[in-house]
């Protein structure tokens, strides 16, 4: 029901108005942010049907003279493209693999997971600092995303906050535990100075990795399952840990990045160049170009083979994953 007054400005409006006559606000804003929030959900999930009907329903509540109805109209009349055009291609086979084949992978990183790491990982639980901010920050991303997507991203940003408390305790360095920031991420603070380029390397990549892990386990319960939402989150826990590779600032690729030798950082250029290739993923313009600079310094790091071996993994892999997001 359209409200009697614009929550702006106070002006009394008349029935069925999609816009403010005196300042031009939207009368159903609120509306049409959760239903942009849910098409970009269904298309990072591959579904771009439900895309397009979450555009087309906003486009009732636009005035048909405004700017955002012709972008909200010319981008429904590209998903009717794409979905004729998928559609002319004709159905896929039948697939009749059974079910636990078709999800074995998922099945045993969830079971090695749970067997190797659920004791660990609860355990960063009973830190009240931890439960509330994780709390604050499911709730915010709950009110844009709804509560599925909201809860598979804090809990893939917690494993791959635990994966960095992990390294630190075997490594035998103090930390606290990880602290949650709505619109930043989380973050651990450490209770020393990390001088050694190597320790430090280990320690930033080991968040990256976990997380890798954890994009994985919602890979293969989407292979299971078939749930849309379990595709959405492996790709957006990949996007976000692929991020974290840009070697910059605090970031941990920053961090992987301050050990290796120039040749072993142009090595890292190079993988990200063929990551581009296979798997389109713009955020890559990004990482590579970090990479080049970081490259081109005359002070880099003694060197490191494991470590250059973790990041090219995890460049490729996290890139494969992504590439359904941006």
């Amino acid at each position: 029901m359209t409200p009697t007054h614009c929550t702006a400005c106070g002006t009394e409006l008349p029935p069925d108005a999609l816009a403010c006559p005196a300042c031009a606000s939207l009368i159903h804003a609120d509306t049409l942010k959760q239903l942009a929030a849910e098409a970009g959900v269904a298309m990072r999930a591959g579904d771009p049907l439900s895309s397009r009907n979450h555009w087309t329903a906003a486009l009732r509540l636009l005035p048909p003279q405004s700017q955002q109805h012709a972008v909200i109209r010319d981008r429904v009349a590209s998903l009717t493209r794409q979905i004729d055009e998928a559609g002319s291609e004709g159905p896929p086979p039948a697939d009749n693999t059974p079910w636990w084949r078709r999800g074995a992978l998922g099945l045993v990183t969830v079971s090695l997971l749970l067997l190797s790491k659920l004791k660990f990982l609860l355990l960063g639980l009973t830190k009240m600092s931890t439960f509330v901010s994780m709390l604050g920050f499911f709730g915010v991303y709950w009110s844009i995303y709804g509560w599925p997507l909201a809860l598979g991203l804090v809990l893939s940003i917690y494993i791959h906050e635990m994966g960095h408390v992990a390294m630190l305790r075997r490594l035998g360095i103090g930390a606290g535990a990880p602290m949650f920031i709505p619109g930043v991420g989380a973050f651990v603070m450490l209770k020393q100075h990390i001088t050694d380029p190597l320790t430090d390397a280990k320690i930033g990549l080991a968040g990256p990795v976990w997380g890798l892990g954890a994009a994985l386990a919602a890979l293969g319960m989407y292979i299971v399952t078939r749930s849309s939402i379990w595709l959405a989150i492996a790709q957006l826990t990949g996007f976000i840990n692929l991020f974290n590779l840009i070697p910059v600032w605090q970031l941990d690729g920053s961090r992987g990045f301050h050990v290796l030798a120039r040749w072993e950082r142009w090595a890292v250029v190079a993988a990200i160049a063929v990551a581009l290739l296979l798997t389109e993923q713009r955020l890559l313009f990004i990482v590579g170009g970090v990479a080049v600079w970081r490259s081109l310094q005359q002070k880099t790091g003694p060197g490191d083979t494991r470590v250059l071996t973790t990041f090219v993994v995890l460049v490729i892999a996290l890139s494969m994953l992504a590439r359904g997001v941006g």
